[in-house]
């Protein structure tokens, strides 16, 4: 697994044995980033250049270290897994991030209150846990969504999914066992 663009790009992010986290495919993650990258995100600027960033689920880190890498000014990650959160650390410290990131072990479906809100977030629970629709329902009440925030949810390719009512789907794509699911906070458009 590595880094695909930005400043890292190329850097080796390491992942801990067994199943308990399942990093997001490198192939995934390129083309999370070029979404985000062109076409109407790009339009209205990067949703992520010189912003706060979340990864919920974080798991080894590796979308928000890619924001981080691709401009973002902070990432905040939460995790409840302790071998993940070494496994985090670990790769934030191997890029010298750890002083654009914030660690949080905690639940993502009762996080803490915002330190920070967010412009850009990413989900992704264990597949067909149901984790995804509590999760970003909480984070938006207790302030991690800025007003206009970008979500990106992550389930698995069968998987159902409803978003929060102050959500709007604006764009849904499959790779692999993965789909992606682009959610804009109501409140104004990017």
């Amino acid at each position: 697994m590595r880094v695909v663009g930005g400043r890292h790009r190329g850097r080796r992010l390491v992942a801990p044995p067994g199943e308990a986290v399942r990093p997001t495919s490198d192939r995934a993650r390129e083309a999370l980033f070029n979404i985000l990258s062109h076409g109407e995100f790009a339009a209205a600027g990067l949703p992520f250049a010189d912003e706060n960033m979340l990864d919920a689920f974080a798991g080894t880190g590796a979308l928000g270290i890619e924001a981080l890498s691709r401009g973002a000014a902070r990432a905040a990650f939460i995790e409840t897994d302790r071998i993940a959160l070494g496994t985090l650390r670990r790769n934030l410290a191997a890029l010298d991030e750890e002083d654009s990131a914030d660690i949080i072990f905690g639940d993502a479906t009762r996080p803490p209150r915002a330190t920070y809100p967010c412009a850009l977030a990413f989900l992704d629970p264990p597949y067909r846990s149901g984790l995804a629709e509590p999760a970003l329902a909480a984070l938006t009440e207790m302030g991690w969504l800025a007003p206009r925030a970008l979500a990106v949810v992550e389930v698995a390719a069968n998987e159902a999914f409803s978003p929060p009512h102050e959500f709007t789907m604006i764009e849904v794509r499959k790779y692999g066992a993965a789909k992606l699911i682009f959610l804009l906070r109501e409140g104004g458009s990017r």
